[in-house]
């Protein structure tokens, strides 16, 4: 017997054929729920990382700084920056940045579980940590060689000249990586490209800066590592956290956006 149907309707549409809609929505509802989830916990652990070990170095850095105000060498821009608006030690300034923080723990979760989802990688708690390890060595470490972390008062380089710097960097480093340890059996080119593709950024040097800081040169180590050792514990925690939400069987965040 022929099914009717109205005219208008696709020979093909799920209306008449029974055949399940498509899961790309649910599966990005999934998706940027477990990145919000996720990314919004991590960034809390990061903020609270940074409040123990790194803000404590950047109070210190900015009594240098502030000095460097009635230093003889102080410049005029420098002074004019006493001016300029910045929010008041305490809860103001803790609720700003830890806001900031989650934020662009939010972004970054995005970005990392897009990619996964993208190349149609299969996650858990485990592989999360490596993933997570990976956005570490990509987005912290490798810039770090070049360009480490500085605490305020430190004479930086041009800032557009440092961000494409910092850009090529992590594009490279990650394609490395995808090179080594992404194909399932890397032959020997792919092995030397990813090598040359880790290394040609730092051969090719970091723009640099010189002149004179009145910052000790212990506090910027110190400020480097503790900031590189608050990052790792963000991707670390951000990798987790993602993979187990995502690997959760039962009635787990990924069932609740499915859900019609």
């Amino acid at each position: 017997m022929r099914r009717l149907m109205i005219p208008a309707t696709p020979p093909v549409s799920p209306a008449i054929d029974g055949k399940p809609p498509r899961r790309e929505v649910p599966e990005f509802r999934k998706l940027a729920l477990v990145s919000i989830l996720s990314g919004a916990m991590a960034g809390l652990v990061w903020f609270a990382v940074q409040y123990l070990a790194v803000v404590p170095l950047i109070q210190k850095a900015e009594l240098f700084e502030s000095s460097a105000h009635t230093h003889p060498i102080a410049s005029l821009e420098e002074h004019h920056k006493e001016n300029d608006w910045h929010p008041e030690d305490g809860w103001e300034r803790n609720a700003i940045t830890a806001a900031s923080t989650v934020l662009t723990a939010i972004g970054l979760a995005a970005v990392l579980f897009g990619i996964i989802h993208a190349l149609g990688r299969k996650l858990n708690a485990r592989r999360g940590v490596l993933w997570g390890l990976a956005g570490f060595l990509c987005l912290n470490v490798a810039p770090a060689i070049g360009l480490p972390p500085r605490p305020p008062g430190i004479i930086q380089a041009d800032l557009a000249g440092r961000q494409l710097w910092w850009l090529a960097t992590v594009v490279l480093t990650a394609v490395g990586l995808w090179l080594l340890t992404g194909q399932s059996r890397p032959r020997w080119f792919h092995r030397l490209a990813g090598v040359v593709a880790i290394l040609l950024p730092h051969i090719a040097g970091a723009p640099s800066a010189t002149g004179q800081t009145l910052v000790p040169h212990q506090l910027i180590t110190e400020f480097a590592l503790a900031s590189l050792f608050a990052a790792a514990i963000f991707w670390i925690t951000l990798g987790f956290l993602g993979g187990f939400f995502l690997n959760t069987p039962g009635k787990a965040a990924s069932d609740v956006v499915t859900r019609p």
